[in-house]
């Protein structure tokens, strides 16, 4: 899967824009600051961190951040931060040790190197670490952009939770596997995408329908990675909707 574009344009129900936040590297750092590098173990014994935000009020409802292939930059710690301010518990989780990649080669390096397992470990303790939390309502959502949106699906088939959100994830889990599926399934996907391919996208639809499991998959006049505002396949008008619908989805599925 190819992640080329960083930084995600999103933009709250409010009306701020997240484009003008992750264009400005001040704003970004200041955002990061806000929130709290933790570290866990996980059950098999090793050594997670990721980047916690708790909101102002509490309980709330909790999401599990899952970043791009960049890795857990202060990019995706001011996506965190946002949900935070909106008034959700945060977590964005960091698969890579603390490495965090700033050319293609890099990230593809990166992400070739994850091992499965392990991820599958990290994301399910942070979704174990979250639901208990004096701060969490008990409810728990999983949201990822590319490499992180395959990886948010796979989590919340790993360790069911009440929501996931997929941007321009891998989606080739078979029925067997989705049958894991607790809550429902929010998807925004490229009808121009060429690594998330529209076929892929209509297999995972169906297979979804033919379970029984409840899904919203929004297409888009679009391609990979359209809600980037520095990547070339950046589209202002549908990466504001996705995120509209994204937020609106996270109010209906786990509060806050």
């Amino acid at each position: 899967m190819n992640d080329l574009p960083r930084r995600h344009v999103m933009t709250g129900l409010a009306g701020l824009s997240l484009a003008a936040l992750l264009a400005d590297p001040v704003k970004v750092a200041a955002a990061a600051e806000s929130l709290t590098t933790i570290t866990t173990k996980t059950p098999s014994g090793r050594d997670i961190s990721g980047a916690l935000g708790v909101p102002a009020k509490t309980p709330a409802g909790a999401v599990v951040l899952v970043p791009e292939w960049w890795g857990l930059n202060d990019q995706i710690k001011s996506v965190a931060a946002e949900l935070t301010k909106i008034g959700y518990l945060t977590l964005a989780s960091d698969l890579y040790n603390g490495k965090v990649a700033t050319d293609v080669a890099t990230a593809r390096q990166l992400k070739d190197a994850v091992q499965p397992e392990q991820a599958t470990e990290t994301l399910t303790t942070w979704i174990d670490y979250l639901r208990k939390r004096p701060e969490s309502n008990g409810k728990l959502a999983m949201i990822g952009w590319c490499f992180g949106g395959g990886w948010s699906l796979r989590a919340s088939l790993a360790r069911p939770v009440e929501a996931t959100v997929i941007y321009y994830g891998d989606v080739t889990p078979d029925e067997s596997a989705l049958q894991k599926l607790k809550g429902p399934v929010l998807g925004h996907f490229g009808n121009l995408d060429q690594s998330i391919t529209p076929e892929s996208v209509n297999t995972f639809e169906a297979r979804l329908k033919k379970i029984g499991k409840k899904a919203t998959i929004y297409r888009y006049n679009a391609n990979h990675a359209f809600a980037n505002p520095t990547g070339q396949n950046y589209e202002a008008a549908e990466a504001r909707q996705a995120w509209d619908r994204t937020v609106a989805f996270l109010h209906e599925t786990i509060g806050s």
